[in-house]
């Protein structure tokens, strides 16, 4: 089950295609899918979990927490919508674009996709890619 969860003024439009796009990822991954949850927030709510749990003290648009079990995908995904807006105006990309790479970057963590290195952030980068075009095939 995906849910999606607030703590900023900002909703999802049309949620239940953004939950079929990324339970349809889930399967192209060969995964199945658990309880995940979205967070969006603010940046400083985010700088708060960043401390409070991982010891950083950055800006950054999504940390995701994976509680994942076997192939079944479980985890916490939270995301600065503030961040996700100043990343999309700087990488010129509209702000529902660059929303959907975020979303989709938790995702792929969970399936054991990596972005530390280089050459695993260029694989990190072509799968977000490959996955954000599957948001336009009409859903079964």
């Amino acid at each position: 089950m995906i849910s999606f969860n607030y703590e900023i003024d900002y909703e999802i439009l049309e949620e239940t295609i953004y939950t079929d796009w990324i339970s349809s990822v889930i399967l192209s991954e060969n995964k199945s899918e658990g309880e995940i949850n979205y967070i969006f927030c603010d940046d400083d709510y985010l700088v708060e979990i960043n401390q409070q749990y991982l010891d950083h003290d950055t800006l950054t648009d999504i940390i995701s927490f994976d509680y994942s079990l076997g192939n079944e995908i479980h985890g916490d995904i939270y995301i600065s919508i503030e961040r996700v807006r100043e990343n999309a105006e700087e990488f010129k990309v509209s702000f529902e674009e660059e929303l959907k790479r975020v979303m989709i970057h938790g995702i792929l963590h969970y399936c054991g996709y990596k972005d530390k290195s280089e050459s695993d952030e260029l694989v990190m980068r072509s799968k977000e890619d490959e996955k954000i075009k599957l948001f336009h095939v009409k859903q079964n």
